[in-house]
């Protein structure tokens, strides 16, 4: 039976190994996924080591762990017994430049200039190839999540809901493509009759994050399919094992080279591609400044159309009329919880900079802090499923330990036990969230965006404060507003009003989010260039394309009633 501590992390590592538990799930065994690249519709299992490079899961217990057969650790002292080690679970390709641009000469062969067999396809057709394609990947469900739970520190439960959100997405998708947006019908505007479709852009480039590289990368990369598009896709350095699981279900479903997937160092085989002119389109998931350099790589830049989610720094904003009310105070502080530390705080849409008024700030932390140090920490496997988990690299962790040193040095505190601190020793990856207070203007961590379990709290005296905040900000993705029912709303409907101009969407009394996947998704500044929704997402990568004639012009209703029935694209999802 597990110890109960309260105010203090709780730390559960499920054993494997020679330890593990008779409760144990499957996905608590590594996986063992083998190298293979996708292109031109054929798939080739890589056995040489050359020009492969290991893969290695965030974290497992060592075998220095097993001879005391312990199930549990807390965090009173005896995580000196615990040691984490990373374990290898497959092998990724590294692309040359050279096998990167035979990658797009198979996507340029497969689009023929508009002409080949995928944008030739009627949107019925199509439908039909991603439905096959989706019953494929369903074969690949378990090992998938089992895959994100090993190489990005995913729980069971949240590996699990974002496979079944991405087939739930690409479901929404197809039911969209019978709407009046892309299944209308014939229109007359004075002496023109007119049928509105939307047909391809053409070859996109698509390049998807670590955090929910299933999710956010089909997020884009199904819409730019459905509408005919052929797609080059960069899978992601870190979290990209589990694209590897999808070759054999796109090679089922799609003609040879619609689909055409690289690997390796983005640096070294984006640039070429793009540089040669032949990218139509480019669907990215990541950083601004690698967005902007890799754009600026086309020779024709007015020509490439964009979808960019990028950086983000959400505000959460408690008003003073949260504190008159405990139940208020108590669904701010969830919500706060849930939304700057869910998945360590790797989400774009996270809360991570959280305004409180100075005045109220010791009772925020009185409350905030011990929930804090309730959070369950351990291992993805681990049932009931932690809050936080091992960060996916390193690299991760440096960047936490440099935003805490340089808040630190200029003021800050870090006030919950053992906040930043690694369980498990140096080979670790697993942190105890940290809670820094009071967080300035002159702090790193006040501007950049931490992507990880690091909640600054910023105290203000005036609303001003916040708003300048927003206003001189470079992002512009959402804001979460923390208010009491019944209480004096002009400090809420003054900042939606202020912030309509910024971010993309204003949450009152929750955290921020992206679903339902139905509401546009959207953002300003360097936080997004497009709108991200199950009907916008078509939208964004194809081009309404109009056919037209006079209905005084000598044509007949049976003319048209022929050309119609005898056009793919003029067919419709039925």
């Amino acid at each position: 039976m597990r110890p109960s501590i309260p105010n203090q992390v709780f730390l559960s590592i499920l054993l494997v190994g020679c330890c593990r538990s008779e409760t144990s799930i499957s996905s608590s065994t590594p996986p063992n996924i083998q190298a293979r690249t996708l292109i031109n519709g054929e798939i080739n299992y890589i056995r040489s080591a050359n020009n492969l490079k290991d893969v290695y899961g965030c974290c497992t217990l060592s075998d220095e762990t097993c001879p005391d057969k312990k199930s549990s650790s807390s965090a009173d002292g005896n995580d000196d017994e615990l040691h984490l080690q990373r374990v290898k679970i497959g092998s990724m390709p590294q692309f040359s430049k050279a096998e990167a641009l035979a990658a797009l000469a198979a996507a340029r062969k497969a689009w023929d200039g508009g002409m080949g067999t995928w944008p030739q396809m009627s949107i019925a057709e199509r439908v039909a190839r991603i439905r096959q394609f989706v019953a494929a990947l369903r074969e690949s469900r378990s090992e998938i999540i089992t895959t994100l739970q090993w190489e990005i520190g995913k729980t069971t439960k949240d590996a699990t809901a974002e496979f079944d959100r991405t087939v739930a997405f690409i479901e929404q998708l197809i039911d969209a493509l019978r709407g009046p947006d892309f299944a209308g019908d014939w229109q007359k505007v004075g002496s023109t009759v007119a049928l509105t479709r939307r047909a391809a852009v053409g070859i996109v480039m698509c390049l998807g994050p670590f955090n929910y590289p299933l999710n956010e990368t089909y997020a884009t990369l199904i819409p730019a399919l459905l509408m005919g598009n052929v797609v080059v896709m960069k899978i992601p350095t870190v979290g990209g094992l589990s694209h590897l699981l999808t070759m054999e279900a796109f090679s089922k479903s799609l003609p040879a080279g619609t689909i055409n997937l690289i690997s390796g160092s983005g640096r070294e085989t984006m640039p070429p591609l793009m540089s040669t002119g032949s990218i139509d389109g480019l669907a990215f998931i990541g950083g601004s400044k690698a967005a902007d350099d890799l754009i600026k790589e086309h020779p024709h830049p007015h020509r490439l159309k964009l979808f960019l989610q990028l950086e983000a720094k959400n505000m959460g904003i408690f008003l003073h009329d949260v504190f008159s009310s405990s139940r208020a105070l108590e669904h701010a502080i969830s919500q706060t919880i849930t939304g700057s530390l869910s998945y360590n705080g790797q989400r774009c849409t996270a809360l991570k900079l959280i305004f409180v008024p100075r005045q109220h700030a010791p009772t925020f932390l009185e409350h905030f802090i011990p929930s804090v140090e309730r959070l369950k920490v351990g291992l993805p496997w681990d049932e009931p499923n932690p809050t936080v988990t091992p960060l996916p690299n390193a690299g991760r962790v440096a960047y936490m330990k440099q935003l805490i040193a340089d808040a630190t040095a200029k003021g800050a505190k870090i006030v919950n036990k053992r906040g930043g601190e690694i369980v498990g020793g140096e080979d670790s990856t697993l942190m105890i969230p940290a809670v820094l207070y009071p967080v300035t203007k002159d702090m790193n961590v006040y501007h950049e965006e931490q992507f990880g379990p690091v909640v600054p709290i910023v105290p203000y005296d005036s609303l001003k404060e916040v708003v300048r905040y927003a206003k001189d900000g470079q992002y512009g993705q959402q804001a979460s507003i923390f208010t009491v029912e019944g209480g004096d709303s002009a400090e809420a409907s003054s900042l939606i009003d202020k912030f309509s101009s910024i971010f993309g969407k204003i949450n009152i009394n929750s955290q921020c989010g992206r679903s339902p996947d139905t509401l546009p998704f959207s953002g300003r500044r360097s936080s997004a260039m497009g709108v991200m929704s199950v009907v916008d997402a078509l939208r964004e990568f194809s081009v309404p394309t109009v056919v037209a004639y006079k209905g005084d012009g000598g044509v007949s209703a049976e003319l048209v009633e022929r050309i119609e029935n005898e056009s793919s694209f003029m067919k419709s999802v039925s």
